[in-house]
């Protein structure tokens, strides 16, 4: 079986007990995302908003909700798509094992894009933007999004769907300086597969033409964010992963119109002109903040009979989107080693917002005669680090495979139990300076600017980390209270950050007390305002000193020396992770909101409905 379409996603999710409907008038202004955020949390099912506040169409989200129901959604066709990528990561396999990947090949080809006309086309009603669920989710967002956008483009003169590009670049419907009804924000970057059609765009006399689809078959959304290889299309993946071929057709305007998404705005960017888009609740748990982005003039906006228009609420991870990282990872783990020769694993670190922290494991080989010392593994490191979306990568953590060969980057606690363990950090620490980092990341000493640390630890233990925080600690007045942080890790609560140059008085300061002191088992510590916060959790501990420094800043240690323009210490590592002056503020829910929808989950007949 595969899904038609997203009517078809909720009946199916009915029949097995895994969505709610909401049949209550709910306000896309806050509450929707309310009431998603503490669903998602507990774990429960798929939303369908029935009755949304200013909008004639019903809402959904949460369908990938948690790793089952994502598991469940393409239980039919997720078995046949991972062959045929095991076959791109390693084509003997077909001879090896003929009759395992006998449809594969077909079952790529099978899956090409294809025109749909005459009496099966969907036909298509028209509305205009303020007519959707207009949903906002945070407080300070600058106005309504689409969060679960699959925007898509075409190079100049192309008619041809294999040449589209396919992404989820979120679009501002509403609020700044746009103009309801008549345009619309594009938050993407140059970088980006749509940037390389606005950069030939820039060059031709052509309109740039954009369509933005919403809702259809949940292979469709999961395909805008597959990082493909630039030959393979996004439709081809989307046809192979939904068990159906994408169809679509142009309109007399000559945009592309997915056959099978519940809604189709299309418009025209803009060339060479941008406006203010944001601010906006994003998934490293703060704000990202107003920026100058692409804007498009909206030419007609379709929606199916009967439509559902599809979004989730991005925030601090675990959120909804981390099924999608989840499913990534299922679909192209075996293509680790082929893309990168050496290494075994890796982990973007969902509750760390991915790209400010990658773990991963790694094969020496090249000495394998002496001394065990990082050499192939800084090696793989440095490709990592100049690779499409892991060159965004802010700390990476790399270990030695044969160190311990069932080490595990998805075992999170046991992996920085082995790093902090063995790391040598006068050897250990590799830094970048004054390079580039995620854009939403606003640690960085500007935007999209910052710094880059690489941990490359080989070897034998080196300490028992400490269970229990030393006893003897003598610290200076604005270290306040101090927690065990995890294993081997100390945390300090200190003043809030003022600025570099006092701030970096004082943790000399600190370092040269703390250098007097016995800490063999404490390998790191980190500076925060609350010490109890980062250590009731492993996601709070990841979250908080990952997101808010910048290595080459806020970095600093105990007993530290310079060898050659090599920085390292002897002592612990100190990671100032504080929330600075310059960075976005973190994401914080809207008092009356929450008060509202408690009093909603107090009523659950009335809220509920039939369920």
């Amino acid at each position: 079986m595969s899904y038609r379409s997203m009517q078809d996603v909720v009946d199916d999710l009915q029949k097995s007990n895994q969505l709610l409907r909401i049949k209550s008038e709910i306000d896309p202004d806050l509450e929707m995302a309310e009431i998603h955020n503490r669903i998602f949390e507990a774990g429960g099912p798929a939303i369908l908003f029935e009755n949304v506040k200013g909008s004639p169409f019903r809402a959904l989200s949460n369908i990938y909700g948690t790793f089952d129901r994502t598991d469940y959604l393409f239980r039919h066709t997720i078995e046949k798509v991972k062959k045929v990528i095991e076959l791109k990561a390693d084509p003997t396999r077909l001879l090896k094992n003929p009759l395992r990947y006998i449809s594969a090949p077909f079952t790529a080809l099978s899956a090409l894009p294809m025109k749909s006309w005459g009496k099966g086309a969907v036909q298509y009603g028209q509305t205009k933007i303020d007519k959707l669920p207009l949903v906002k989710s945070w407080p300070m967002d600058g106005g309504a999004f689409v969060t679960m956008p699959q925007v898509l483009t075409l190079p100049p003169g192309e008619k041809n769907a294999m040449k589209t590009n396919l992404g989820m670049y979120r679009i501002q419907l509403t609020g700044n300086e746009y103009e309801t009804n008549k345009e619309i924000g594009l938050h993407y970057q140059l970088h980006r597969g749509i940037g390389n059609h606005h950069t030939k765009y820039l060059k031709s006399d052509e309109d740039f033409r954009c369509s933005i689809f919403v809702g259809g078959l949940p292979s469709h959304a999961f395909s805008a964010i597959m990082p493909m290889p630039e030959e393979i299309s996004e439709l081809t993946f989307a046809g192979m992963l939904g068990g159906r071929r994408f169809r679509y057709k142009f309109d007399d305007l000559g945009h592309f119109l997915s056959s099978d998404a519940d809604f189709v705005i299309t418009g025209r960017i803009r060339k060479g002109e941008t406006k203010p888009e944001g601010p906006f609740g994003d998934h490293l748990g703060y704000y990202s903040l107003e920026h100058p982005f692409p804007v498009m003039d909206v030419d007609r906006v379709y929606h199916r009979k009967d439509a559902i228009w599809h979004f989730s609420v991005v925030g601090r991870p675990p959120m909804e989107d981390s099924s999608f990282g989840y499913l990534i990872h299922e679909l192209v783990k075996e293509l680790a080693g082929g893309e990168f020769p050496g290494l075994k694993e890796i982990n973007a670190v969902d509750a760390a917002g991915v790209h400010p922290l990658l773990i991963a494991i790694g094969q020496e080989r090249y000495m394998p005669f002496r001394e065990k010392v990082p050499e192939e593994i800084l090696t793989i490191a440095n490709r990592v680090l100049g690779s499409g979306q892991t060159s965004l990568a802010k700390f990476m953590f790399i270990a030695a495979d044969e160190d311990n060969p069932n080490l595990d980057t998805h075992d999170i606690d046991r992996y920085f139990d082995h790093v902090l363990a063995r790391v040598d950090w006068m050897r250990d620490l590799h830094f970048q300076t004054k390079t580039t980092i995620d854009t939403l990341d606003y640690s960085g000493s500007g935007w999209n600017s910052g710094s880059k640390v690489v941990i490359a630890c080989r070897g034998e233990i080196k300490r028992e980390l400490a269970t229990e925080k030393p006893t003897n600690l003598s610290l200076p007045p604005f270290v306040h209270s101090v927690s065990m942080a995890r294993l081997g890790v100390l945390a300090f609560k200190v003043d809030a950050w003022k600025d570099y140059t006092s701030e970096k008085l004082k943790i000399d300061n600190l370092s040269r007390q703390l250098a007097t002191l016995d800490l063999d088992g404490i390998a790191m510590i980190i500076l925060t305002e609350d010490d109890e916060f980062i250590g009731k959790t492993l996601n709070n501990f990841v979250w908080v000193t990952f997101t808010r420094a910048n290595p080459s800043h806020d970095i600093y240690g105990v007993k530290t020396k310079v060898e050659h323009k090599h920085w390292g210490c002897e002592g612990p590592l100190i990671i100032d992770a504080r929330i600075k002056t310059h960075h976005a503020p973190p994401l914080v829910k809207d008092p009356k909101t929450t008060v509202a929808v408690d009093k909603l989950f107090s009523k659950g007949g009335e809220l509920y409905g039939v369920i």
